[in-house]
């Protein structure tokens, strides 16, 4: 857990003003479909920042910022890999390819999405509508 959360002007200088948009842009969406606690932490691996968010003891996705990088980690159980499969023709080429691409473990397929501008949002949010139904109207 961080003591001190980044501003909006610290993320801006370390995504770069076109990521943080796509990074306010994904935020946004996921807060007005889910009530969720926001846990911030210092990046895993080479992220410099984490955003999870989590409701219930189960995390829902994370957004991850770098220098000039961003990704959103979702991770799918097998249940929510059959449904994702299922709408797999449904999605963008570069979310498609993205999942089919990702490994999997033995705890579910973690996929992480490099969104670099808006067009991803609608996919990723669709995909975590089958990982957990929205709570906010």
């Amino acid at each position: 857990m961080l003591e001190k959360l980044p501003s909006p002007q610290e993320l801006t200088v370390l995504l770069g003003e076109d990521l943080y948009a796509v990074w306010e842009n994904l935020r946004r969406a996921i807060e007005e479909k889910y009530e969720m606690e926001l846990l911030w932490d210092k990046g895993y691996s080479h992220w410099v920042y984490e955003l999870k968010y989590r409701r219930g003891g189960k995390t829902l996705c994370t957004l991850n910022a770098d220098d000039h990088d961003l990704g959103i980690q979702i991770i799918f159980g097998k249940d929510e890999r059959a449904k994702v499969e299922a709408i797999a023709d449904e999605l963008s080429a570069v979310v498609r390819e993205t999942y089919e691409n990702a490994h999997t473990f033995h705890d579910g397929k973690w996929v992480m999405f490099h969104p670099a501008d808006a067009s991803m949002t609608p996919d990723l949010i669709r995909l975590l509508g089958l990982k957990r139904r929205p709570n906010r109207k």
